[in-house]
Order: structure tokens, then sequence, then C-alpha cells
């Protein structure tokens, strides 16, 4: 047998491993004499009651533990690689990818493409399936590891190649299929590109992927991001407001037949179309439990119902009376100063301003709050009243750091502009509590919108 190593970095008090003598450092070589792939081999071959684990010490002696234990009940080590096997970088070369229209020198991680289907189930992240092999296929078959998030981007064979720049991209649309026979549940995406595949050739797609319904589960429609760092890149044009309301009709006009037929609606757009549009966004019933969150779909209605019911549970305090501020992207500007507004209306000598931030960092056609960076944050707040805090959304930070997509800290943020950050969550009730100045807890969440439009 191949030995493939895996260094155990943790190993948690109390735990099984802990009791048998198991340490950091200490590698783990088998389960049941079986390799150890990846972590879904591990979580898979540790769940049964009865197993063998062989590890071997930092002093190269070789232990071979049997545990018998509860179904399911976790061993307590921990890896110094999470995913216990080398991420998958993307081999396409999209035409739509936003990762090449960012400027150099930014952080190291932020140039990784990752295509990495495991990453799928463990962070959400969106895959091509251009590079799982079949082997792949089957592994997430007899594990039934669900959901998987599906990068579609259209359902035209030969367009998907041109689109994609991979002559096998056409062809991975058949493991769709695999998928569907099994009952594996799909979430899926398209980056919808103008004159690409918008139009007729976005129709088609939503008829073709009708098919996989109800086990596709849902599928978003996003407009494409264009940075100001194209030169030499395929030739892109923004969705102008009458290109957001076709889009906008045809979408809707599925859901309608969807939902008579499925119970589902299937089929959703992003919340910037609604705002490019001009349209109020729909109702919570028409996003199906909110399956796509993280993709900007319908993030705003569930904020928007959030708040309204967390102030709907107050009496109000007229007592309350301080100045904060709020800086946001030019996207959801209109949504977070009406919802501001409406904190007012019940404390009305709560002193709330309301900033829009121009995106000059990645161009002015960039205009969610997940991109912006501590530069243009510090430019354009300077001078401008602050009150006691500035608020900002936890979508601008690193995951598990203070530090903006430019490299910049809270901390100096904080300093330039002589005034404490608070970072908020990304709720209604974390959102009336910070603008209330009732909950001070610094956000370390972050939702990657660099990979948003992958």
């Amino acid at each position: 047998m191949k030995k493939k190593y895996h260094i155990i970095s943790k190993v948690l008090e109390g735990s099984i491993a802990d009791e048998l003598g198991v340490e950091p450092g200490d590698r783990l070589l088998s389960i049941d004499g079986q390799t150890v792939e990846d972590v879904f081999d591990y979580q898979y071959l540790t769940n049964e009651e009865y197993l063998t684990i062989l590890i071997e010490k930092k002093d190269g002696e070789e232990w071979e533990l049997e545990i018998e234990k509860e179904f399911e009940e976790d061993l307590g080590m921990e890896f110094e690689n999470g995913l216990m096997d080398e991420y998958r970088s993307c081999r396409n070369k999209c035409i739509f990818c936003f990762i090449d229209q960012m400027p150099k020198g930014m952080r190291e991680t932020l140039y990784f493409k990752d295509d990495d289907s495991r990453l799928s189930f463990l962070q959400g992240n969106y895959v091509t399936l251009t590079n799982m092999s079949s082997a792949d296929i089957e592994k997430i078959i007899r594990y039934h590891l669900e959901p998987i998030n599906i990068s579609f981007q259209t359902m035209n064979p030969k367009l998907r190649c041109r689109m994609l720049h991979n002559r096998f991209a056409g062809e991975a649309l058949k493991k769709v299929d695999r998928l569907y026979e099994h009952g594996i549940h799909m979430n899926g995406q398209i980056v919808l590109c103008k004159g690409i595949n918008d139009g007729e050739e976005l129709r088609f797609s939503i008829e073709t992927l009708e098919r996989y319904f109800p086990v596709l589960e849902s599928v978003s429609i996003v407009p494409v991001g264009l940075s100001r760092y194209r030169e030499g890149l395929f030739p892109l044009e923004p969705f102008a407001k009458e290109d957001a309301e076709e889009v906008l009709d045809l979408i809707e006009g599925y859901q309608s037949r969807f939902y008579e037929k499925y119970g589902l609606h299937g089929i959703h757009a992003g919340d910037e179309w609604y705002l490019l549009a001009g349209r109020e966004i729909p109702p919570a019933k028409r996003y199906d439990g909110y399956l796509q969150l993280e993709n900007g779909v319908g993030m705003l209605r569930l904020l928007m119902d959030e708040v309204e019911e967390e102030l709907a549970g107050r009496k109000g305090d007229p007592a309350a009376c301080h100045e904060v501020s709020i800086a946001t992207g030019l996207l959801a500007y209109p949504t977070i100063l009406a919802l501001s507004r409406k904190v007012q209306e019940k404390y009305p000598n709560v002193v709330i301003h309301v900033y829009p931030i121009r995106n000059d960092f990645f161009g002015e056609l960039i205009t969610v709050s997940g991109l912006l960076t501590e530069q243009d944050l510090e430019r354009q707040l300077k001078g401008q009243k602050l009150g006691e805090q500035l608020l900002l959304p936890c979508n601008l930070l690193k995951s598990g750091e203070e530090v903006f997509l430019d490299d910049y800290t809270v901390s100096e943020l904080e300093t330039a502009l002589q005034i404490p950050v608070n970072i908020v969550k990304s709720s209604g009730r974390a959102f009336v509590e910070a603008v209330l100045m009732e909950n001070n807890e610094i956000c370390h969440s972050y939702t990657d919108e660099v990979n948003k439009y992958e």
C-alpha cells in the first residue's frame, strides 16, 4: 500500500484520539487498510462503529489502533490540510473570469482559481465539472455527497466550450445526467454575458435544465462582473436597465410555470437585476427558502424582512441619542438607506449617515459591497460626518482576519479615519443592534465576492 501522509495538527481534549495517545505531529496512514485520499474518505470511513486506524508517530513508530465507538462519532483529530489533499485549480480560461480582471500586487490567495468539487460541499463553491474524473463522480454517488453547486453558464455544449475556453466543457455537462440519475441534489449558476449566453441562449439553457428538476433545486442567473482591468481580455459589455428588464421578464415567466409544475420557482435572479431594472425585490416566498443567498439571490429581501421583524418587536426609545455612519456599495445603498430611515422612525434621536462608496479600485461597474477596498473607503469617507462609529458589512473582510481585499486592515482604516469601525454580521437583527450601538462584536464572516462571478 502506498503511504499517503495526513499530518495531525490538533487532537481535541477528551476525544477518542486523545484517549488513545494520538498527538499533534502524528500522521494518519490508513483506516481499515484503506488509503485516505481526502476529507470525504476520512469522514465516510470513520463513521463506522468498529474501525482500525494506522498512525505513524513522530519517531516513525507505527501504531495500529482498534476503535469501538458510536456510529458517526468523531475521532477528534484535525489535520494540517483541511481538505486532506491538494486543492484542484481551474483548467478553464473563462471569458468572464473575475480573477483575470484583478490588478497585480494583491495577496497571492486571491489569484488561485479553484474548481474543486469537494469545496462545493465544504464551502458552497461552484464548479464547472471540467476537471472531475469518473472516479470523482462515483465517489459523490457512493457517499451521496450533496448538494453540489454547478457553474452551468450555458447548456449549449459548443457555446460552453467557447465561454470556458475548454474543448471538454460541453462534454462535461453529461456528468449532470449521472448525478441526476442517482438523486444527487444540485444547485446551478449562470453568469450572464451580454450578447453571449443571454436572450434565446438563456431560454434554451433554462428549458434544458428543467429536465433535472426537482433534483436540481435552484439555478441563479447573475450578471457578469466587469472590472477596469480587462486589457487583452474577451470584450464584454455591461448590462443596461432595459437589458435587466428583459432578463427579469424571461426569468419570472419561467418561475410561474415551474411553480405550478414542481412547487418551486427553480430559476432565480440575482438581486442586482432588480436594482438595475428599478424594480422591487420579490417577496420571500419567491426564493424557495433562500437556496442561493451566498450568490446574492434574495439577500436584500431577507435583510429587509429581518429588519422589519426586529423593529416590530421593539417599542422604540426616544432617549437613544447617538450618531453613527454606514458605508456600503452603490448597489445596496438605496436599500440600506431605506432601512436606516425605518430605524429612525422608532428611534428619532439616532442620527444615521449612509454613504455609497464608488469602487475606484476595481472600476465603477463593480457596485457590490463585498468588493470594496480599504483604500476607497478611506478616500471617500475622509472629511465626512461619521459620528461615534463607522459600520461596515462583514463581507468586506477576509475569512478569520480583519483584512480587506487590498490587504489593508480594519485597524489601519480606524487609524486613518480616527473612528472605531464595527463590522456588522449579515442579519437584520445585527443591523439594528449595530445602528443602535447595542452590540459591538466584531464579525469575521466572509463571502468570497471575488469568486462570485466564476
